[in-house]
């Protein structure tokens, strides 16, 4: 019997031994205050494909919204002249062949006969000035042609660097002139562009985390949010709103133009805040569980350090419990 009663003793001394639920008060803490304002999606620079010659576009291979490579063909321009221009060049320097090699003749000759005394040292060098001239001439001609030949190369229109298509300015068969813009890129790296109300200035300095929203206008409760890093505030004030830039990661899916909801912090303030473990949904429901055991449904906000901040149903000082 004594038996029975040890175990039985050794039984309740392992329940009472067992790890009870995590629990913590909520507590009111100092946090962040963060205001939503809008973010525009920008490239960090823009990139303009420009025509290197007069012509017409024969050749147009991009729309916009397309992605392209740096050096990747964007257009090709055709200047008709130009190969007027090359035809012209063939012949003159056929014709000026045909007049260095009967110089080349002329003055072989004369060396025979000047070898046997029959004409004179000056005519000699009178033929020699002639085959000089006339090589020096084939060969202007020759880089006069390599000349038009390259302006006829530089008729493709070729990406300075990689992104995205952002305008298409000109259509096929349009008549452009040298340094025009074919298309205009937005390099493949955004940025967030903040604009804050005035009174945010103060708070607002380059290194700040900020909290992106879910994309588009709308604010959604328990969204995702990620992390980004204000990198550059412009000094000046525009219409009564500050201007920021911030670096976020995995902007290449946005347009450029679009807009979202950013967090940003104005300061601090007091607010309930809760482990963001202890915090759980059903059906669409928040829930915090209390230590007697009960659900209540809660209201919660953003993510704050040291957990999340709960906007209504609990009070300071309720004990809640990890679910």
């Amino acid at each position: 019997m004594s038996r029975i009663a040890a175990i039985a003793a050794s039984a309740l001394l392992a329940g009472l031994c067992l790890p009870a639920a995590a629990q913590q008060a909520v507590a009111l803490k100092q946090v962040e205050d963060r205001k939503a304002v809008i973010a525009t999606v920008e490239p960090v620079r823009e990139l303009v494909a420009r025509s290197r010659i007069a012509g017409t576009i024969t050749t147009l291979a991009v729309r916009e919204g397309d992605r392209v490579a740096a050096g990747d063909r964007i257009a090709l321009v055709v200047d008709p002249k130009l190969a007027l221009q090359i035809k012209a060049l063939d012949s003159r320097m056929q014709a000026q062949s045909a007049a260095r090699e009967q110089a080349e003749i002329d003055y072989g000759r004369l060396q025979q006969l000047r070898a046997s005394g029959t004409v004179s040292q000056a005519q000699l060098d009178q033929a020699r000035t002639r085959l000089e001239a006339a090589e020096r001439t084939l060969q202007a001609l020759r880089s006069d042609r390599e000349v038009v030949e390259q302006q006829s190369v530089e008729g493709a229109v070729l990406a300075p660097g990689a992104g995205r298509v952002l305008k298409v300015p000109v259509s096929l068969g349009s008549v452009v002139l040298s340094g025009e813009t074919i298309a205009t890129l937005a390099a493949d790296n955004y940025i967030l562009r903040l604009q804050l109300p005035e009174r945010h200035a103060r708070f607002l300095k380059p290194g700040d985390t900020i909290l992106v929203g879910a994309r588009g206008l709308q604010q959604q409760e328990q969204e995702t949010l990620r992390h980004g890093t204000v990198r550059l505030v412009y000094p000046q004030i525009d219409q009564g709103r500050v201007i920021a830039d911030a670096e976020v990661e995995g902007l290449g899916d946005y347009f450029v133009g679009e807009r979202t909801l950013v967090y940003v912090a104005t300061g601090t303030r007091e607010a309930l805040v809760v482990p963001a473990s202890y915090v759980y949904r059903r059906f669409g429901v928040t829930y915090l569980k209390l230590k007697d055991g009960r659900e209540v449904v809660v209201q919660v906000g953003l993510p704050v350090a040291g957990g999340i901040e709960i906007l209504a149903g609990v009070k300071q000082g309720d004990e809640v419990v990890a679910p």
